[in-house]
């Protein structure tokens, strides 16, 4: 096969006989994309493309660090980004901008603003360092289409935005640093019109729960081998009642948890989960069943997508 895909799957702990389409977009695409991100697009390039092991390698070794700086980047930024979300009004959209952002980064910012707060985001970085102009990234919810939402502001608005591209889920422009504001503004006016109530609420849709059996190795294969799972043909989610046995919580964010249900015990997590308060004993839970390579064998973890606490009466 591939030298430098090996050499990446190397070198993010994945294994070729198991891969998955979730694999590819989580560990190996942001390793290719980190430098693109960060530095020179063209080292994930030339890893791909290079038929030395020992070549593959080091090139590998560098898009590792470099994604290990870019995850350290991403953090900041987003922890800056929630922290400043306290004074702004994020009824219809948020739209950021801090002078020490990294241009590369905004749109990975973006997404986990429209994650957390269902509303379209954008992000903005200087272009390059003291640059009097802007670099944004933005990201929508269904049924916002923000390349035409931008499209509105600049017709409006003829000259705010120097220039913008994009679809219905993504977009990027430039503007002056000076006309943030009004940009701010201009795009949040155009969010308030656009959106109905209806769109601002975000809806999980579940394919129910799972029998005592189906908690299973097999059914966690058939769900990774029965993808590619994306837009338009969303991954499997299950729901269920369970009792909350032990959690810890990992890295300051994430929330590990063992969970009980049809008298069995099931590991979990949730990334990005850990909300500062204790999780309730009873909670009624989204997640997808995954392999757990971890442990490896038999066993099966649980990612949990949504939590909450579950009314007294739900069945367990």
């Amino acid at each position: 096969g591939c030298a430098g895909l090996q050499a990446l799957l190397e070198v993010s702990g994945r294994k070729a006989g198991t891969l998955s389409t979730t694999d590819i977009g989580f560990a190996i695409g942001p390793r290719i994309n980190a430098a693109g991100r960060l530095e020179d697009m063209g080292i994930g390039i030339e890893c791909l493309l290079t038929d030395d092991a020992g070549q593959a390698r080091g090139l590998a070794a560098i898009l590792q660090g470099i994604n290990e700086e870019r995850r350290a980047l991403q953090t900041d930024m987003q922890d800056m980004a929630e922290a400043s979300l306290d004074g702004i009004d994020t009824r219809y959209a948020a739209c950021l901008f801090d002078p020490d952002w990294h241009p590369g980064v905004v749109g990975l910012v973006a997404s986990k603003l429209k994650e957390r707060l269902h509303r379209p985001a954008i992000a903005f970085a200087p272009a390059e360092p003291d640059s009097p102009m802007l670099r944004g990234s933005a990201r929508s919810i269904p049924g916002f289409h923000v390349r035409d939402a931008l499209a509105l502001v600049d017709a409006r608005h003829p000259g705010l935005i120097a220039r913008f591209g994009g679809h219905a889920m993504a977009a990027g422009m430039s503007l002056a640093r000076e006309q943030f504001e009004a940009f701010r503004s201009a795009f949040v006016a155009v969010s308030a019109e656009l959106l109905s109530e209806d769109l601002l609420v975000d809806v999980l849709r579940s394919d129910g729960g799972l029998r005592a059996d189906e908690f299973h190795i097999s059914t966690a294969h058939a769900l990774r081998d029965g993808g590619h799972w994306g837009q338009g043909y969303p991954e499997p989610l299950f729901d269920d009642a369970f009792e909350v046995l032990h959690w810890r919580v990992l890295k300051e964010r994430h929330l590990k948890l063992e969970l009980g249900l049809h008298g069995q015990r099931f590991n979990a997590i949730q990334f990005n989960g850990w909300d500062g308060v204790e999780p309730a004993r009873k909670a009624r839970i989204a997640y997808r069943i995954v392999p757990d390579d971890w442990r490896g064998g038999e066993a099966i973890q649980l990612q949990v997508v949504h939590r909450e606490a579950a009314a007294a009466s739900s069945p367990a």
